[in-house]
């Protein structure tokens, strides 16, 4: 090997080991950022000159080269936050995303969940990209064609109520009052209560109900609302009986039939509206048991045990949970929950194939194939983890042990220059 082929040699040497200490630098820089993945050099070395078959003498090296850099996708520590729209991935896949990344449109793939919402109510990243995930259809499923994952914006429209399940004991010892039933005389009925049912607008209004015992295992109830609410002109009076129904029990307590039940009624100013007054499943009427609602026993005061109505006013929502398997789930200031999406993860056949394009993002390429679109936890992708991020998984332990190796390199060929330079000063000083 001739002097001038070694000191190219020491060149390379020199060449490499400064680019993978390029490579360390950069790990060490976003030893903080999320999301980030370590890279390492892959080094191979250059024949100089090599006769295929020929003596190992004949192959002569030419050196070394950084052939690759790898990125390596190990799982970060995962760090708890205060932010609800913090999303972390347990496992893995990766958070898909779209939007321009340095001049380029398209979607996008990462591991930094730091997301916020934008002013239009999509989950967006620091650099505006938006986060991927599946809509929901008008009845409330999950549409399996993924898109810009909206939920800030998601107003919910009032439900008027339809349904009143009312869990009551009426105290069989009452007496039987046998005097016409007036809303305004207590000693006209045996026990009252109150239910809160919503019109088509959202509006609250109170249904006051009344039981009186009318013979033995027999009630009758009256419903009564505010004339006020149903837009009555003056002079009606304060309350209007809206329906009058009987409940009938057996000689053990159990709820047997239910004669009537449904109330229709026109608020002021909405449409008109049926509501079911639902007392339990009664062994006669529904064919159940009798003891899951209103009861009739002895010794036990009259008393509302229970109440549930299917109504609801209109709601803001005011924050959102996102469950392991990505489902969103708004919640609103009317006390209400609604699935809103879910966020979808990418997996590829070949992740250190994508090609890193800052920002926390990579994009697909060849090597890495096409994404592979799904839920999370399922087909192998991961979970998302709400109120949390995936740190760097850049060791510093291990970054400085490599800068210290590659300074050792770069010194060591350094020195073969300087060596193969002082056998040229021995050879030129030959000739005097």
């Amino acid at each position: 090997m001739s002097l001038m082929r070694t000191m190219y040699n020491g060149v390379s040497g020199l060449l490499s080991s400064s680019q993978a200490l390029g490579i360390v630098g950069d790990n060490i820089a976003n030893v903080n950022t999320i999301g980030y993945k370590r890279s390492r050099g892959v080094f191979a070395d250059i024949m100089g000159q090599a006769v295929p078959g020929a003596a190992a003498a004949s192959q002569v090296g030419g050196g070394v080269r950084l052939s690759d850099v790898q990125q390596l996708f190990t799982q970060g520590a995962l760090l708890t936050t205060d932010s609800p729209a913090d999303l972390a991935i347990s496992g893995d896949g990766f958070f898909a995303v779209r939007g321009n990344v340095m001049g380029r449109e398209g979607t996008f793939y990462t591991r930094a969940g730091q997301f916020h919402l934008d002013d239009e109510g999509f989950l967006v990243t620091a650099e505006d990209l938006r986060l991927q995930g599946y809509g929901v259809t008008d009845d409330g499923r999950i549409d399996p064609r993924p898109g810009d994952l909206q939920i800030g914006d998601a107003e919910l429209s009032p439900n008027p109520t339809t349904e009143v399940d009312i869990a009551l004991n009426l105290d069989s010892n009452e007496d039987v009052l046998g005097v016409p039933f007036d809303p305004e005389d207590p000693d006209t009925y045996n026990f009252s209560t109150t239910v809160t049912v919503y019109d088509s607008l959202g509006a609250s209004h109170r249904v006051d109900l009344f039981f009186t015992k009318t013979a033995d295992n027999e009630w009758e109830y009256y419903a009564y609302v505010d004339s006020g609410d149903l837009g009555l002109p003056p002079g009606t009076p304060t309350a209007v009986t809206v329906g009058a129904n009987t409940l009938t029990f057996t000689p053990s307590g159990e709820l047997d039939t239910e004669v009537g039940g449904s109330i229709t009624v026109t608020f002021d100013g909405a449409a008109a509206q049926t509501f079911r007054l639902d007392y339990g499943t009664s062994i006669t009427t529904d064919g159940g048991s009798g003891l899951d609602g209103t009861t009739q026993f002895a010794d036990r005061p009259s008393s509302l045990n229970g109440l549930a109505q299917d109504g609801f006013a209109a709601g803001s929502i005011v924050g959102f949970t996102v469950a392991r398997d990505g489902v969103v789930t708004g919640v609103y200031d009317n006390g209400q929950q609604r699935t809103l999406g879910q966020v979808v993860l990418t997996n590829f056949a070949n992740e250190e194939g994508l090609s890193r394009m800052g920002e926390n993002a990579w994009a697909e390429t060849n090597d890495s194939g096409p994404p592979l679109v799904g839920a999370p936890a399922s087909g192998g992708r991961g979970t998302v983890i709400q109120g949390a991020l995936e740190q760097s998984n850049v060791d510093i332990a291990t970054e400085f042990v490599d800068m210290i190796a590659h300074q050792r390199a770069f010194q060591a060929n350094s020195r073969t220059i300087s060596t193969a330079d002082e056998m040229y000063q021995t050879a030129i000083s030959l000739k005097r």
